[in-house]
């Protein structure tokens, strides 16, 4: 097996490749590109193809008992110091490149149907090769310097993708708004490597991690210190992983086509940020103080997104605030020390979440016939309505993914929730209360986009209700002239994926169930030894797991089944709900504010800044240059009438300065 790590490095440079090839085709040919559109998906997904074909290929061999692999070679020096570049093969790394790999090949099949008609399709595909290629190369990076490299990368592309139709301008908006917000975490991200570089002098995971715990322990640095660098550096996952109170870019980020939502914004992207804590756990372990704040911190996300998504009526947002708070369930996780549920969650969501997120683009998709291209319209659940006559698959695969995501059994999500919640209440009972709750708050609002979505009457074709929408939401977009026509099944490039994905999603929480838990016999800890399954199993207790799984799948079947009360047999009305709790119902709606705080205190404050800083620049700094040059220009002119080359005139000049000066010495 060793020639297959030998040319592992070429996982990430294949699609690499691909986006070259397609990127430079644009550049140089671009209306001869742009004719070839199956060719040019056709050479990207291949390349992709072959990619995950090795990464299965290291994912069998680690499984098999082969060693950590790591390949570097000296990238820079100066002095002593010396900086190594290269890539790393281990359990996490393995497990992460097929999970990329797997769901990023998934979402390019899809994007051929869901984007056939779009005069972007070959750019999209080189956008997605680049961002595949800079995710899998963060993946494998052996160091701090070289995870921070792909992770502008990943930002960048995010923001191309972000704003793919960048004419709209809610999509500009929205790729702007991620990419500053993503760049405040990624500047406390650096300034965290460069304190732990001048602390440790190292930037590999496991020296710092080391290094800084004997620094620590012999008083060479404080305590207060450590934990400020750890604090540092996990605002990258806090940005990256949209967690609390840099969480607002990731909803207006469902501005980008769906195919993307799926694949940044559910599988990979914003699991990079748990990816790095999970690198750096040798790190913060050792620092409780910023496990306190890591767990805390994801708590109150999961609960804060949860709370949103049951008032969203965009499908698309709805799951945007459901990922948020599945990846607040990872960031707890990791600040409890439970690695193993973090990880193990983050796989199982990347599988049924991007499933969702395509399923709900295979839903926008078959909305056009009866609402037109107007994602205002089709995007909006209250227009939806009894698509599973219309759309088989799409309905019985998004079904799957939200129990799934509800935490039922036997499907994927319950096995890596379960053991999150298990782990959270012997760490800390109130931690375990509010994921509990917040499990509960899942199971509703997922089976409230499922009923609205799929279940009663199609709504779409109610004039009065399209008028309605369309005067609040797009006035322009909505044509009248538009003949309203039935919702269709997607195309089978389109619905593939979904029955593919519809299958880990059910299936796949199996390997980490706790009386046979292959995953964590597999993915363990940096700071703990291996244990095999068969330990493992003897460790288990039925009477611990059974009260735990059955709090939590309690709590989901009451969610489940206020939303079907709602919003199936609509025997309790949600508006007069709303109406009681209006304040708590507002505070949802509005997103609990923070969009508008923070565009009156940073952005508005930014720009009032700004306009303050160019009256001092007006005012003082161009005055003063402006006053330097008319000072000149006027000595100038006064003394240009002394130099005027007569002979006769410099006398007379010297004889009254001779005189100026007799009548002062007089």
């Amino acid at each position: 097996m060793e020639p297959l790590y030998q040319y592992a490095w070429l996982i990430p440079v294949l699609p690499l490749m691909g986006a070259m090839l397609v990127g430079m085709g644009l550049i140089s040919f671009n209306q001869w590109t742009n004719s070839l559109r199956r060719l040019s998906s056709f050479g990207v997904v291949t390349l992709l193809g072959a990619a995950m074909a090795l990464s299965f290929g290291l994912l069998w061999s680690q499984l098999q008992g082969h060693a950590p692999f790591i390949q570097t070679f000296e990238w820079a020096a100066a002095g002593s110091f010396h900086l190594s570049m290269g890539y790393t093969i281990d359990h996490l790394s393995a497990l992460m490149l097929v999970v990329v790999t797997t769901v990023a090949l998934l979402v390019m099949i899809y994007t051929d149907g869901y984007m056939s008609h779009d005069p972007g399709y070959v750019r999209f595909y080189a956008y997605l090769s680049l961002f595949s290629s800079s995710m899998l190369g963060l993946v494998i990076s052996p160091n701090l310097v070289q995870v921070y490299i792909f992770w502008e990368l990943v930002g960048m592309c995010s923001y191309l993708l972000v704003g793919f139709w960048y004419d709209r301008k809610s999509a500009a908006n929205a790729a702007q708004k991620a990419f500053v917000t993503n760049r405040v975490g990624d500047f406390g991200l650096l300034l965290g490597i460069l304190g732990l570089f001048w602390a440790t002098g190292s930037f590999d995971f496991q020296v710092i991690g080391d290094r800084l715990s004997s620094l620590s322990q012999a008083g060479a640095i404080s305590g207060a210190v450590v934990a400020l660098l750890a604090v540092l550096v996990f605002l990258g996952p806090v940005a990256k992983s949209a967690q609390f109170p840099l969480h607002v870019w990731l909803p207006d980020a469902m501005e980008g086509p769906t195919p993307i939502s799926a694949l940044i914004h559910a599988a990979t992207m914003v699991a990079a940020g748990v990816f790095l804590i999970a690198r750096m756990f040798p790190v913060f372990t050792g620092i409780p103080a910023a496990m306190q704040i890591i767990a805390w911190t994801g708590a109150f996300t999961a609960f804060l997104g949860a709370s949103i998504a049951i008032t969203q009526n965009d499908i698309k947002k709805g799951l945007a605030y459901s990922t948020m708070s599945q990846l607040g369930y990872m960031v707890m996780a990791m600040g409890i020390g439970a690695y193993t549920a973090g990880l193990f969650h983050l796989m199982t969501h990347a599988y049924f979440k991007a499933m969702l997120f395509l399923g709900s683009g295979s839903v926008i998709h078959g909305m056009e016939p009866a609402v037109g291209h107007n994602p205002a319209l089709s995007q909006d659940m209250r227009l939806m309505g009894g698509l599973r006559r219309y759309m088989p698959i799409t309905a019985l695969t998004f079904l799957v993914g939200c129990l799934a995501i509800a935490g039922i059994p036997p499907f994927a999500g319950f096995w890596s929730k379960d053991e999150i919640l298990g782990a959270a209440f012997a760490a800390n009972p109130l931690l375990w209360l509010i994921g509990w709750a917040t499990a509960g708050i899942t199971a509703f609002y997922m089976f409230r986009m499922y009923f609205m979505t799929f279940e009663g009457g199609f709504r779409g074709h109610d004039p009065d209700r399209l008028a309605e929408f369309s005067a609040a939401q797009a006035p322009a977009a909505h044509d009248p002239g538009h003949a309203p026509g039935d919702p269709h099944e997607s195309p089978l490039s389109m619905t593939l994926p979904l029955l593919i994905l519809a299958v880990p999603s059910a299936l796949i929480g199996f390997v980490g169930a706790p009386f046979n838990n292959y995953f964590e016999a597999f993915i363990f800890s940096p700071t703990e030894e291996a244990a095999s399954v068969a330990e493992l199993a003897a460790e288990f207790e039925w009477s611990e797991f059974l009260p735990m799984a059955g709090g939590s799948v309690g709590i989901s079947l009451i969610g489940i089944t206020l939303a079907s009360l709602m919003y199936l047999s609509q025997r309790v009305d949600p508006k007069a709900i709303a109406e009681r709790v209006k304040p708590l119902y507002d505070l949802s709606l509005n997103k609990w504010y923070f969009d508008d705080i923070y565009e009156r205190v940073f952005v508005r404050g930014t720009r009032r800044l700004a306009r303050q800083v160019l009256e001092v620049d007006y005012n003082v700094v161009d005055g003063a240059v402006n006053l330097t040059g008319f000072v000149t220009m006027i000595s100038g002119e006064g003394l240009k009438y002394f130099e005027n080359g007569r002979a006769q005139f410099y006398a007379l000049i010297v004889f009254l300065a001779v005189l100026g000066f007799v009548v002062i010495a007089a």
